[in-house]
């Protein structure tokens, strides 16, 4: 099984996949992730450092793949996840489809790329590009991080609509949105009514959460030595439990812009909801949704 993790940049897709593969781990399976991000800090709390990146290896040996072994790229790391890097192109010049096109080529020339039960990529940001896009090539299913807020929604229906037009040609599903980092819920409801999908689960902001970025260490790690965040980790075993159920997935019919803006802003708008989200609307300027 094959997954591509997306969302809105900074809303916690790493911190996610890794919890999301060690959960899958701990269902019995061999699991690898591969960040597609120039920052190349995907797998950091699984390894605990920033590992080599693909683009890098293949630069120092001039591109002849026969010289590339697996421990060159491949690490393994916390559960005994193994983890690689894509890395990138150089700010302003080249394409993120190509990296990914080479890791997945690089792979299958060692002989990896099939040898593992779950591949899950690690994707920066919005859809905003076909290179971008290129991880969902190669997947079974497409999850979706989110939060409660409109930037966030507003770029997955971004991504949904990527996941349409990938599944034209691909054997490609929609698996469902993570809800992450909130404790409301009401907003994606909102959305989801408009837009149908699965909610694979709802994640609470945390400290904990936060906190397991900077240390370098997943929260599985950290519920070694502190009980009290299990709950969250039953959480991602809860959505590994999901995806190796196979699920039919969907293939979404996502909202025209206007569309979007209406729904949301309408949301925020009605009085009785007005009041209940007064937070969102501090952190999300109604001027913003009506310009």
């Amino acid at each position: 099984m094959k997954l591509a993790v997306y969302g809105k940049g900074g809303i916690g897709k790493s911190t996610a996949s890794c919890n999301i593969s060690i959960a899958l781990a701990k269902r019995g399976k061999k699991v690898l992730q591969i960040g597609c991000d120039p920052k190349h800090d995907s797998t950091f709390t699984l390894t605990g450092f920033l590992i080599p990146t693909i683009i890098d290896t293949l630069q120092s040996k001039d591109y002849h793949y026969e010289d590339v072994w697996p421990e060159d790229v491949i690490y393994q790391g916390y559960g005994n996840v193994d983890c690689v890097e894509a890395g990138g192109p150089p700010a302003g010049a080249g394409c993120g489809g190509y990296v990914v096109g080479e890791t997945v080529k690089l792979l299958k020339e060692l002989n990896a790329f099939f040898e593992y039960d779950i591949i899950l990529f690690d994707v920066l940001g919005d859809v905003v590009c076909g290179g971008f896009a290129a991880p969902l090539n190669y997947s079974d299913y497409c999850i979706i991080v989110t939060d409660n807020g409109f930037d966030a929604l507003f770029a997955s229906n971004r991504i949904a609509t990527s996941v349409r037009e990938k599944s034209r040609v691909h054997p490609l599903r929609l698996a469902g949105l993570i809800g992450n980092r909130t404790s409301k819920r009401d907003l994606i409801d909102k959305y989801i009514e408009a837009c149908p999908m699965p909610v694979l689960e709802v994640i609470p902001l945390i400290e904990d959460i936060r906190i397991s970025r900077v240390k370098g260490k997943t929260l599985f790690e950290m519920a070694e030595t502190d009980p009290s965040i299990s709950y969250i980790c039953d959480a991602y075993l809860s959505i590994a439990d999901a995806l190796l159920s196979e699920p039919e997935g969907v293939v979404p019919r996502e909202l025209g812009d206007r569309e979007l803006f209406s729904l949301l802003s309408d949301f925020y708008l009605t009085p009785e909801n007005k009041n209940s989200n007064e937070q969102n609307v501090k952190e999300e300027p109604l001027d913003f949704f009506l310009v």
